[in-house]
């Protein structure tokens, strides 16, 4: 019995010296990188018109800890929030709407403004298909997450990307996948597929081909949500990819492009030009 005390206390202090260590990395990776510039951010008024309750807002993030995932996933989106719409309160102080629901490295689940993206390149993926009160679930799911801790976990496994060692594709999702197994701790693209996942919405599920005499069945299973990263929405066929800039009538002919001149502008509209 002494053997198995001894053992315990030794796991319990582990575990605080990875939870200090991986808090520690968490600061230093959620500081921004300089010289971030989005090649194509949104308008902020067409981005904000667009959103529709229950869509995926990805983002190119601009923090030390983006480039890992981005290099991990292979992929240009480093993280993910879910965009509920009037469903948060608003801050009284500060007047802020807050509409996104994300799991940040610094702060857990936290309701947070659209705003806070206005300058990031994004992308929406609207899941298609949802009724009402599906959709109601799956916000309602995310807000009931606020306040749980980001997985910090996950960021002990990114400090091998530190490492400057090769990493074989098929490794790289495993590699931020791991994550601590507990229930209450989140990253964002998982928080975002438990709350899919609750009213059975696939993103990307496992697909099986069941066999037998007479047909051949394809059957979905739910992938474990720590397998989840934020290009998966991007690269689901089950959501859409919608684009601010095309929402509203877009007409090519209205450009108006800068000639080398700092000050001329020339329009493509051959009916002007005749």
């Amino acid at each position: 019995m002494q053997h198995i005390g001894t053992f315990v206390r030794t796991d319990k202090l582990m575990n605080r010296i990875l939870e200090s260590f991986g808090q520690t990395l968490a600061h230093y990776l959620d500081q921004p990188e300089p010289g971030y510039e989005p090649f194509t951010p949104s308008e902020p008024d067409v981005l904000r018109s667009t959103l529709r309750p229950g869509d995926v807002l990805l983002i190119e993030g601009n923090t030390r800890i983006s480039g890992p995932i981005k290099y991990l996933t292979q992929s240009t989106w480093s993280h993910a929030a879910l965009f509920v719409g009037s469903a948060v309160p608003s801050d009284p102080e500060g007047g802020q709407s807050y509409s996104l629901i994300e799991a940040t490295v610094a702060d857990g689940v936290i309701a947070a403004p659209l705003s806070k993206y206005y300058k990031f390149h994004t992308r929406i993926c609207r899941p298609v298909g949802l009724s009402p009160e599906e959709c109601k679930r799956v916000c309602g799911h995310a807000i009931e997450c606020i306040g749980l801790k980001y997985d910090l976990k996950n960021i002990v496994d990114l400090v091998r990307y530190l490492v400057p060692l090769p990493v074989p594709q098929r490794w790289r999702r495993r590699m931020i996948a791991l994550g601590s197994g507990d229930p209450t701790r989140l990253i964002c693209s998982g928080m975002i597929a438990q709350a899919f996942q609750s009213v059975r919405y696939p993103i990307l599920p496992q697909i099986t081909f069941v066999e037998s005499g007479f047909a051949r069945e394809e059957m979905l299973e739910i992938r474990h949500s720590s397998l989840f990263v934020p290009r998966d929405f991007d690269i689901s066929p089950y959501f859409l990819i919608v684009k601010p800039a095309l929402e509203r009538a877009f007409d090519y002919h209205l450009i108006r492009w800068r000639t080398h001149s700092p000050t001329a502008f020339v329009t493509p509209n051959a009916r002007e030009l005749a």
